[in-house]
């Protein structure tokens, strides 16, 4: 039985070298590239027993996500699908003012038509939390009444349930989006959202601790966790807000940051942390992840220790 559990995506992210265009590029690094599954890496580097459900095809692509991830200690429970294909994206990256550009390469893949009858509801019952992104149910509308059906599951069954919202453009636009989130709130403990996530999505305004409190008063989530880029993160528990700086970092790859930061936070909490220290871990665990290529936070708790002390290469803001 694993502590945590979470369900989505993952695809094969296939990057050029040394900022080359993928038009141009002749080879390419292949890793395996998933919220949920990053999520779920980060909770179990600290300590954390995790699980990651999902579906994906019967083939070298699908069994290639897998072999990757259980190396890096996780459990996978996954659907093998004859129909659908192996979700990828590309990811080109570069400087200023080029920037990072990512192509996703996902239609009709195996995970779109996953339904929750085809998984062992048990693991998220016998979880104590339950987590899955927005990624998820943007993926198709099977998907959507998955999600809201392994929620309720969870719900029914006393799991603690954590969502972030995650929001992609290249998926939906706001406003289904926002259709969509709506449905799946009453079925959520912890809430994760980008702050700009809150005003473009759900069209709310305000700052940061607006944003939490306001959310928090209107779904009746237990914990808010707002994320601010580069102004660190806030959390809104029990009526008090818990506010936190980044750590500063050189960064060699920022993809995944996010998803190491949620999975750390959840992690620290399935710990007995309070909300404060497990902020802390989170931007720390997202500090280190932007040193690290990949979408994964190969971190350890040692590490993620030394930064939350003071004592790496890293010093709080």
């Amino acid at each position: 039985m694993s502590d945590l559990v979470t369900f989505g995506e993952t695809m094969l992210r296939l990057s050029p070298p040394r900022n080359e265009r993928i038009e141009t590029a002749s080879e390419f690094e292949v890793r395996a590239a998933g919220a949920e599954s990053n999520a779920a890496v980060a909770a179990e580097r600290l300590g954390t027993t995790t699980t990651w459900l999902s579906k994906l095809p019967d083939s070298p692509l699908g069994r290639r996500v897998v072999g990757e991830l259980n190396q890096y200690g996780i459990d996978t429970e996954v659907v093998w699908s004859r129909s659908g294909r192996q979700g990828t994206y590309y990811l080109e990256q570069g400087g200023k003012p080029r920037g990072t550009n990512v192509v996703y390469d996902r239609a009709n893949a195996a995970i779109t038509t996953a339904e929750a009858e085809e998984f062992d509801v048990g693991l998220i019952r016998d979880a104590r939390v339950f987590f899955t992104t927005g990624i998820t149910p943007a993926l198709s509308s099977t998907l959507r009444e998955t999600t809201m059906k392994m929620l309720k599951a969870a719900r029914d069954a006393g799991t603690t349930t954590a969502f972030d919202v995650n929001y992609r453009r290249k998926l939906w636009e706001p406003e289904a989006a926002r259709e969509t989130l709506l449905k799946l709130f009453p079925g959520i403990d912890v809430l994760v959202i980008a702050a700009r996530d809150a005003r473009t999505v759900l069209d709310f305004e305000g700052d940061p601790r607006q944003l939490a409190h306001k959310l928090a008063s209107s779904f009746e989530f237990t914990t808010v966790v707002v994320t601010r880029g580069d102004h660190g993160a806030l959390a809104w528990h029990d009526n008090v807000v818990h506010d936190h700086g980044v750590y500063e970092t050189e960064t060699v790859n920022p993809v995944g940051s996010g998803d190491a930061f949620t999975g750390a936070f959840l992690a620290r909490r399935l710990a007995g942390d309070d909300v404060s220290t497990a902020l802390e871990y989170a931007s720390a665990t997202a500090a280190l992840k932007r040193t690290i290529p990949g979408d994964v936070a190969l971190v350890t708790k040692r590490e993620v220790d030394e930064v939350v002390a003071g004592d790496g290469e890293y010093i709080s803001r």
